[in-house]
């Protein structure tokens, strides 16, 4: 029997967002405690909070929105790296070092990032670890169709030109951001990632599980 791993952050009140985004608001509309009929409740946040993918029409004009992509991509075989030793932003050379396998079509990247989840609650961090350029492009070159980082965005906090985003997003390459991969080990897994059903969406949160037959 697989082991499944829960990679997803909660969504919560007082949660980090990024700066600009709305704060996640969790409303209370009806509740049996009270008289109601039944216990119904009212949402509101961003389409990047949490967990959550990035379409490509996210950063590209033409790219494809959430509903264009196929669940099939989101679903099957995968390779967490681990590079929490990384001294900066992921370089090429750090993806080169990391012994990933060649073929993979679905990366995610254990970072130090991971060890801010520990505080649910945490204002956001814009020291988090992100991908450079180099690390990008090495991403598009070796054919990955999906990539994942376990904080709110691929790129690093006040990169003028989004060229991280643009490198990925307009090579229609999937981004999943603020994953949990603490307790998450390096190797082969399998992705099961799946948002909400939006038409036209730039991005929405995810439920994010992996399964392994390893450790």
């Amino acid at each position: 029997m697989p082991r499944f791993y829960d990679v997803t952050v909660p969504i919560r009140e007082g949660m980090p967002v990024w700066p600009g985004d709305p704060p996640v608001a969790v409303q209370p509309r009806q509740r049996i405690a009270a008289g109601g009929g039944c216990n119904t409740s009212h949402y509101s946040f961003g389409s990047h909070v949490g967990t959550h993918i990035d379409a490509p029409f996210h950063f590209i004009q033409s790219g494809r929105t959430l509903d264009q992509i196929e669940p099939g991509e989101l679903i099957g075989p995968c390779w967490v790296a681990d590079l929490t030793a990384a001294p900066g932003h992921i370089t090429d050379r750090d993806l080169d070092a990391a012994g990933i396998p060649t073929g993979v079509t679905r990366l995610l990247v254990k970072t130090r990032n991971s060890a801010l989840w520990a505080e649910p609650n945490a204002p956001f961090q814009p020291s988090f670890v992100a991908f450079a350029e180099s690390g990008a492009r090495w991403v598009v070159a070796r054919g990955i169709r999906l990539v994942g980082i376990d904080y709110l965005s691929v790129e690093p906090f006040h990169s003028p030109e989004s060229v991280v985003h643009n490198t990925l997003l307009g090579n229609d390459v999937v981004a999943i951001e603020g994953l949990d991969l603490r307790g998450i080990g390096a190797g082969p897994y399998q992705l099961i990632c799946l948002p909400l059903s939006v038409p036209g969406a730039d991005g929405c949160p995810v439920r994010a599980i992996l399964a392994s037959n390893h450790g």
